[in-house]
């Protein structure tokens, strides 16, 4: 029988050590837009097939490439209207499909971090030798478009095995968001190297709820503002981390934009609000708390 990775430790949400965020913030919020490019004729994947047409799948890829011709721009121009940074999932086959998206990111200072290479690409069946080639070119793709270091990581489609934390911390990767099983930044358990996991939410990520749940734009702007307000209250005792996955082939049709608009307008309505990106949360969290949860871990649960 396998065993559990064991990737994290049980850490009780009222009992852990207490976070604080700069400048007395109660919440870190960051968004998280996944800018994605999908192969029309995808390598075959002996566990999930990308497309749920036979190939050539020319409605599904055509819609997903609306949000990089049309739906980025307008998430783009809404985010930048409130002062809010993004830290983009990227594949990098972005980089050389579409620049101007690139130029666009690094012009409004935002972060870039790895989604893989294409989204069509995932990491079941691959070997260590294989994912490692994968974060290598990521890391070496994105310094040359941005100058940018490789911090954060998401597997593409949350393909990561059990060997795919130990590889990432391996390879100096600062935080991982391939768990989504809390709302603070925890401690990922590697087999050598340093690595954390910082929230990565599916409850607000525009993918299930639009397209699994058909959830009107209103009713997807309430869930958001309802998010915030409870992690920011709770912050209040516990410095706490909301984070809002984005699709702008999603949340960028006209029909829906102004309910980014909407959530955006709300969150920044806030005092005690920390506008971060995903390098500024984990940095701040090794800087300052990775250590007293790791004791207190160490310690037991009491």
């Amino acid at each position: 029988m396998l065993k559990a990775p064991g990737h994290y430790d049980y850490m009780p949400w009222r009992r852990r050590p207490k976070i604080t965020w700069p400048n007395g913030a109660q919440i870190a919020v960051w968004l998280a837009p996944n800018i994605e490019h999908y192969e029309l004729f995808p390598p075959p994947n002996p566990r999930r097939n990308p497309w749920p047409r036979p190939h050539p799948d020319v409605l599904n890829y055509a819609w997903r490439d609306y949000g990089n011709r049309a739906g980025f721009w307008r998430m783009a121009d809404t985010m930048a209207k409130y002062g809010v940074r993004g830290s983009v999932s990227l594949n990098v086959a972005v980089c050389d499909h579409y620049p101007e998206i690139i130029e666009r990111c690094c012009a409004l200072g935002w972060e870039l971090f790895s989604h893989g290479t294409y989204n069509t690409r995932y990491f079941y069946e691959m070997d260590e030798a294989m994912q490692r080639e994968v974060i290598r070119d990521s890391r070496e793709t994105i310094r040359r478009v941005s100058g940018q270091k490789l911090d954060g990581w998401l597997t593409p489609a949350i393909s990561n095995d059990e060997t795919t934390q130990h590889v990432l911390a391996e390879e100096g990767i600062l935080y991982t968001l391939d768990m989504t099983h809390d709302d603070q930044p925890t401690p990922v358990n590697t087999r050598s190297g340093r690595l954390v996991s910082i929230p990565y939410s599916l409850e607000v990520n525009d993918v299930p709820l639009f397209v699994s749940r058909n959830t009107p734009a209103e009713r997807y702007a309430a869930i958001c503002k309802a998010q915030f307000d409870q992690l920011y209250e709770e912050g209040a005792e516990c410095g706490t981390v909301m984070c809002m996955p984005l699709h702008p082939y999603l949340i960028g049709q006209p029909h829906r934009v102004a309910a980014l608009d909407a959530v955006l307008a709300h969150i920044t309505s806030h005092d005690k609000v920390w506008l971060a990106t995903g390098r500024e949360i984990a940095q701040h969290y090794i800087d300052h708390h990775l250590a007293d949860h790791k004791a207190w871990i160490a310690e037991g649960t009491p």
